[in-house]
């Protein structure tokens, strides 16, 4: 399922975003897609679930392969009317090789002789007739990568050491990872603070007032649906709306880099806004400490107090997902638009992987995590994520400027 998850649902960003020309139509297609993603996400999270976990398993799993089945046959009607850019090897093994031939001509001199330099000749180089942009000037021994050094190349003209020397596009490209990788890892501490936000968040409503009405309670793990609703929403309403205004008020669309700063500070409200929560709820546990002592003993209080802040962060994230899809795939070279859109798949990985280890550390350090929730001091991690956040940002502003 992992497999199939990985080769489908980023690969199929990158490959609809070829079918558009214009950079405004591909962030319509970017914002549609990602409404879709969430949009199933939270009937998969509510429906699919109902059915597995009141009817019958094999029916849930049944309609998700049916659904899966359907998505197949939706593809292949297409097919025929579908740009399908040609296959032109990895750009890994190109990437590579700017790496080992820059290393391997640690000590060689380049001159200002422009015909000095490789150039291929495929459909993807665009580096003919082109020298090594100054870009990195700390690092301006990448450029020997591409100077043509004796025996590097056949009489004709071609690379006879692959190795030793690279094009002038290759190390362009491997420039273009370095120049965007910093703003990459500005956003991994952003999914960070929402794994801890979504944790903390189902520990908080097991504790809560969940019912609505006489017959029914909100399953502690669904109240984390109201993110996904409030990004479907928010998209929603940017693309219907807001972004047609800014168009006509504007004669630039709204840049990917301002998008993605402002999903970073509203990211930030959401968490201060889950710490007040939190200490609401706290307050009250501490009125009633002799009922708090019971281990099935509910908070008087309504747990749809904890979708506020989760609408909040949703928002951000409708800002900023988006934003750095299109901004990867703007600024990576063609040969690795692929990667780009999956770039958001590594960063919501290593996110929720270091959520788990932040709050295991908070628990083992500072001991406010608890066993018991009610005991815990769970404000203070809100606190301190939302303090991270607001370096994380710091941190970005800084590495957008250095990229613009």
């Amino acid at each position: 399922m992992v497999v199939g998850s990985g080769g489908t649902q980023f690969n199929m960003l990158t490959f609809g975003a070829h079918q558009f020309d214009s950079v405004g139509d591909r962030d319509v297609f970017f914002n549609w897609s990602i409404v879709v993603m969430y949009a199933v996400g939270i009937i998969g999270s509510t429906s699919i679930v109902f059915v597995e976990d009141s009817i019958s398993w094999a029916l849930g799993f049944g309609v998700s392969a049916a659904a899966n089945a359907n998505a197949v046959v939706l593809v292949l009607l297409g097919s025929k009317h579908y740009r399908r850019p040609a296959a032109c090897g990895s750009p890994f093994t190109g990437l590579a090789r700017v790496a080992v031939a820059a290393i391997r001509k640690w000590d060689v001199v380049v001159a200002e002789d422009d015909s000095k330099y490789a150039h291929g000749t495929s459909e993807l180089d665009e580096s003919i007739n082109l020298r090594p942009s100054q870009r990195f000037r700390r690092v301006d021994f990448l450029n020997r990568a591409a100077w043509i050094c004796h025996g590097d190349t056949r009489p004709d003209g071609s690379i006879a050491k692959p190795w030793s020397l690279c094009t002038v596009q290759q190390l362009e490209d491997f420039k273009s990872l370095l120049r965007v990788f910093p703003l990459w890892s500005a956003s991994i501490f952003l999914s960070v603070s929402i794994g801890i936000q979504l944790i903390l968040t189902v520990l908080q409503a097991l504790t809560m007032d969940r019912s609505l009405g006489p017959r029914f309670s909100i399953p502690a793990g669904s109240i984390v649906v109201s993110s996904f609703v409030s990004t479907v929403v928010s998209l929603l309403l940017l693309d219907r709306l807001i972004l047609p205004l800014w168009q006509k008020l504007s004669p630039r669309p709204p840049r990917p880099l301002l998008r993605i700063g402002l999903g970073h500070i509203i990211n930030t409200a959401g968490i201060a806004a889950s710490a007040l929560v939190e200490r609401k709820r706290a307050s009250i546990v501490r009125s009633h400490q002799a009922e708090s002592q019971h281990g099935d003993w509910v908070v008087p209080m309504t747990a749809l107090w904890l979708v506020l802040p989760l609408a909040v962060t949703g928002v951000a994230d409708a800002l900023h997902l988006p934003g750095q899809v299109a901004l990867y795939f703007q600024a990576f070279p063609r040969s690795l638009r692929s990667t780009a859109t999956g770039m958001m798949a590594l960063i919501i990985a290593l996110g929720f992987y270091l959520s788990a280890a932040m709050v295991d550390m908070a628990r083992r350090v500072t001991g406010w995590l608890q066993d018991d929730i009610n005991g815990s001091k769970v404000e203070n991690v809100y606190r301190l994520v939302a303090g991270l956040t607001l370096v994380n940002f710091g941190y970005y502003v800084l590495c957008a400027k250095l990229y613009e």
